[in-house]
């Protein structure tokens, strides 16, 4: 199992709201999600999951997408000989009501992957990604987060994956409007919750190299 050294954050003032179980049990969440994980307690956070689970959270950091956005995500839309992918299931919308499309780049690591995915579950094109459902995989990350002994679980949600996308993407010094339009906000929302290069160690940027691929160099170009 990878090893990480633990990461405290203030959870003294989180706004927090919890999933309720069938079966009675509760995981709480940090409703402002700001916690990102560090790239020693992704992989080890990855490790512990189920196979299922895996896809799910491996398509969120290589991709930075909310995972609304990746569920809608069929095979017709990776481009893989160009490494990229069409987002049709936005959050922002045309003057007309409708979804815009985002355009991303993907690792050239990830468009192998993708396309293991799509043998291994007999994928047609169009088929979606078995991405889970937004309370299966926040109860699954949970639950990982429990195994690996994070202290402050409740600080974390899924989103906290896209978050540690765009932290990654800005620590390995990808420019700003890039990272933006990468994630699909704006630049000023970028620049709230930017990260100093910094906060992170030479170690730390090998291994999300290890992670990421060489996304944040095609994204340099």
């Amino acid at each position: 199992m990878v090893k990480f050294k633990t990461n405290y954050f203030n959870t003294e003032t989180a706004r927090t709201s919890q999933i309720i179980l069938k079966d009675g049990r509760s995981y709480t969440l940090r409703e402002d999600k700001m916690r990102f994980f560090f790239p020693d307690e992704f992989m080890a956070f990855y490790e512990v999951l189920k196979l299922s689970q895996r896809p799910t959270f491996k398509f969120l950091i290589n991709t930075g997408m909310r995972i609304a956005e990746s569920r809608g995500v069929a095979v017709a839309d990776v481009d893989f000989d160009r490494n990229s992918i069409i987002i049709r299931n936005t959050k922002s919308r045309n003057k007309d009501g409708t979804r815009k499309i985002r355009v991303i780049g993907i690792s050239s690591q990830f468009a192998k992957y993708l396309r293991w995915i799509v043998k291994k579950y007999g994928l047609n094109q169009s088929d979606k990604f078995p991405i889970l459902s937004t309370n299966a995989a926040n109860v699954a990350m949970k639950r990982a987060l429990d195994k690996i002994g994070i202290k402050d679980k409740a600080n974390f949600s899924v989103h906290s994956v896209r978050k540690t996308t765009e932290c990654w993407m800005l620590s390995l010094e990808i420019d700003s409007l890039k990272v933006a339009k990468h994630i699909g906000h704006t630049i000023a929302i970028a620049q709230k919750y930017y990260v100093s290069p910094d906060t992170f160690s030479y170690e730390d940027k090998k291994m999300m190299r290890e992670v990421i691929g060489d996304l944040y160099q095609r994204q340099r170009m």
